[in-house]
């Protein structure tokens, strides 16, 4: 994963309490687009263990992030997160959890993404933010791009939220601490 390699000088985020209130919520029923084609009804994916990764956005090879995106706490690393996982997937569907990575970016953005990555398990696109506006996700302005979502992990079952990690950082550890909470929590 070396060509996903973050700048060593990212700035960290703060925990600002935005996620505080989401364990114990209800999983609203929200249909979203996905790039495996068959859509999420995310009250229904989270009847069964579902682990939900929540990115602002990916890049894709060639092209320049926006600018300052470096400055951002918690702005960069959707790619390496999306790869950790990639790499944890195995370990998690044994566990019983189904994995979904979450932006506000395009299907067809994100197909292209999950593609080039190798991703075994679907990304859904949230353009309009209905589920930031259902759970009161955090999200932030950026001024050439617009709204995007924290970053932020969250697990549920049975309907409920059960785990959240936010903020996350550096990308990509929440896979691993996700597979040792549900080690702890099967």
């Amino acid at each position: 994963m070396k060509d996903f390699a973050l700048p060593p000088d990212l700035p960290v985020p703060a925990d600002d309490g935005a996620a505080d209130h989401l364990t114990g919520m209800q999983i609203p029923r929200l249909e979203l687009p996905t790039t495996d084609g068959f859509g999420v009804d995310l009250a229904e994916a989270a009847q069964r263990l579902l682990v939900v990764f929540v990115y602002p956005r990916t890049g894709r090879p060639g092209q320049p992030l926006p600018p300052g995106w470096d400055d951002i706490p918690g702005a960069r690393g959707c790619t390496p997160q999306a790869c950790a996982y990639r790499d944890q997937h195995a370990e998690l569907a044994a566990l019983g959890a189904r994995v979904l990575g979450l932006s506000s970016q395009t299907t067809a953005y994100q197909a292209e993404a999950a593609e080039r990555l190798g991703l075994p398990y679907p990304l859904a696109s949230d353009p309009v933010f209905a589920v930031a506006e259902a759970l009161d996700l955090p999200t932030f302005e950026v001024e050439e791009i617009g709204r995007l979502y924290k970053r932020l992990t969250f697990v549920a079952r049975a309907g409920v939220i059960e785990h959240v990690i936010y903020p996350v950082f550096p990308p990509g550890s929440d896979a691993e601490e996700v597979v040792r909470w549900l080690s702890r929590h099967e």
